[in-house]
């Protein structure tokens, strides 16, 4: 598919081929992952459309998200992707287990499953660092085990948690992170599961559909505690990166903070400036799963109300059912911030060289 700017996506999901996995894991993590006990599950809510997108499989059966010569074949090729930022399948409920040393383990796994399979194959690949933070000094290792290779370019943490990720127990992943210049990204996913609170503030949603609908609750309060715990004032340099949260919320989310903020200021006595201006410095948001209005101008007006034009990065969300390809995701942008948008806070982000277009 022919288009007339590059494009970055900073979220693809693949899966891990179990068997692979058990070339990298010591014993006796080797044998329990062998059994099919892997650790924390999904709550078991039914999506009609199924999790992958159906057209993902290919000819022989095989699935496009499974192989690296298959997803640089029939996606990266196909929509003349530059760059794609792999999480993933299966490394989010790591961190949300109690077994800290096994599901620790696993990521370790899952890494080099990265470095050793799907790096090498193509130069457009680059991915998140999984990490289990149920121990955050467990995870610590990790990120300083492979934080300088090239191919990793954030840490990963679900948006789901047994405390807001603001606390100082998460600390010591934010100093490693910020040693190698790596941001720290969080996704949904695991709301609900392992040793993370109730999928919602209200308690377990009885449908797919509620589910789905309430993860953003999960994203806004992270943010919030990320900037109340002082941890952008801690590490001036970390970015925070809120992949596949959607966007039109942030706007309110800021008035309702910085109006608080006056009133209350007191009792965060190191945010020296209105919590808006500390998010549109340190965070960013992935722009899938994109807000679809009736009226597309009503979208607009969301993005002129926060510094969208540097805070966004296109992400699809490849190959989840409710993804978004980047020729739908570039319609929804005003043709002024578009380039910025698909790649070029990416790269600047994640500080990707430019390659040569397609």
């Amino acid at each position: 598919m022919d288009t007339k700017y590059p494009v970055i996506d900073t979220d693809i999901h693949t899966e891990i081929n179990p068997q692979r996995m058990l070339d990298f894991l010591p014993e006796p993590w080797r044998t329990r992952y062998a059994s099919g006990n892997v650790g924390s599950r999904n709550l078991g809510y039914w999506n009609p459309n199924g999790v992958m997108r159906r057209d993902t499989v290919l000819p022989d059966g095989t699935r496009i998200e499974a192989s690296p010569q298959a997803l640089a074949e029939h996606f990266l090729d196909v929509y003349n992707i530059e760059y794609g930022i792999i999480n993933p399948q299966g490394g989010l409920p790591l961190s949300l287990s109690p077994q800290a040393d096994y599901t620790a383990s696993l990521a370790t796994a899952i890494n080099e499953i990265l470095i050793n399979d799907w790096f090498p194959v193509d130069s457009r690949f680059r991915a998140s660092i999984t990490v289990s933070a149920s121990d955050p000094h467990l995870a610590v290792e990790e990120i300083h085990r492979v934080g300088k290779h090239p191919g990793f370019v954030q840490v990963m943490l679900p948006s789901a948690s047994h405390m807001p990720l603001g606390n100082r127990y998460y600390h010591p992943i934010y100093e490693a992170a910020v040693t190698y210049d790596l941001p720290v990204a969080i996704h949904p996913g695991p709301e609900g599961t392992g040793v993370s609170g109730k999928p919602t503030a209200v308690g377990y949603p009885s449908t797919y559909l509620e589910w789905h609908t309430d993860l953003v609750g999960s994203m806004i309060a992270q943010v919030v505690s990320m900037v109340c715990e002082g941890v952008f004032a801690k590490y001036p340099t970390l970015k925070f990166v809120v992949t596949e949260g959607g966007v039109s919320w942030l706007p309110p989310l800021m008035w309702r903070f910085d109006k608080n903020w006056k009133a209350l200021r007191m009792t965060t006595p190191w945010l020296d400036r209105p919590p808006s201006e500390i998010i549109q410095e340190h965070v960013l948001l992935t722009t899938q799963p994109l807000e679809e209005p009736t009226q597309s101008k009503h979208f607009h007006q969301m993005l002129s109300m926060f510094d969208a034009e540097n805070m966004l990065m296109f992400s699809s969300d490849y190959p989840h059912w409710d993804g978004d390809m980047p020729d739908f995701a570039a319609k929804a942008f005003p043709e002024s911030m578009r380039a910025k948008v698909m790649a070029e806070n990416g790269r600047r982000l994640y500080r990707l060289e430019e390659r040569q277009h397609a």
